[in-house]
């Protein structure tokens, strides 16, 4: 069975790379037994984790906190309606504003204020790598802001600064995405290897 399971795994890794030949029916195929295999994980773990839990609950709150996440996903269903698809838009800004409430104390709180804690804390060696890891932080979060001002003549105008640490924020962003671009393919490549040795030795 493990073995199966290794070749299995091995004949995926194939059809993933094949990619780089072009866009093609394997690939694509692998790529939907991945996310196949994905959704019916998180269904699973959302399931056994989150709604059973609180289906079988006796605390008020979780089933009130559970009534109110039913009523909120049923909205979602008036969205197929043109006169009742406002129903469905308060649901979708109840979502998207407190997922940006929580990102926004998340960015704060777990990258800022450390980052500038420490920073601040570090010996003089550190203090430039935590300088550059705050600026990069800093100008990135401000890259994906839209700060641009609407001027009385109707055109949209930014500040020269919040231009600079654009650029500054989109330079970081462009390091970043290489290197770890760069570092997935390396571990792509040796694992394929790993799974090529692996197979000629016999398992």
């Amino acid at each position: 069975m493990e073995q199966l399971g290794t070749i299995a795994g091995f004949v995926l890794t194939l059809m993933v790379f094949s990619y780089l030949l072009g866009d093609n029916f394997l690939y694509r195929l692998a790529v939907y037994v991945f996310v196949g295999i994905a959704a019916g994980y998180i269904a699973i773990v959302t399931v056994e984790g989150v709604i059973a839990p609180l289906l079988l609950s006796n605390n008020a709150a979780e089933i009130v906190l559970l009534l109110i996440s039913v009523v909120l996903a049923f909205t979602l269903v008036f969205r197929i309606s043109a006169y009742v698809g406002w129903v469905g838009k308060l649901t979708l800004a109840f979502v998207i504003g407190v997922g940006t409430a929580v990102a926004l104390a998340g960015a704060l709180t777990g990258t800022l204020l450390p980052l500038t804690l420490e920073t601040g804390r570090a010996p003089q060696g550190d203090l430039f790598n935590g300088a550059i890891a705050l600026i990069g932080t800093a100008t990135s979060l401000i890259y994906f802001q839209y700060l641009a001002r609407r001027r009385p003549d109707g055109a949209v105008t930014n500040r020269r600064l919040n231009l600079v640490l654009r650029r500054i924020g989109e330079g970081f962003i462009v390091v970043t995405l290489g290197a770890l671009y760069g570092g997935a393919i390396l571990t792509s490549l040796t694992i394929l290897s790993e799974r090529i040795t692996y197979l000629i030795a016999g398992g």
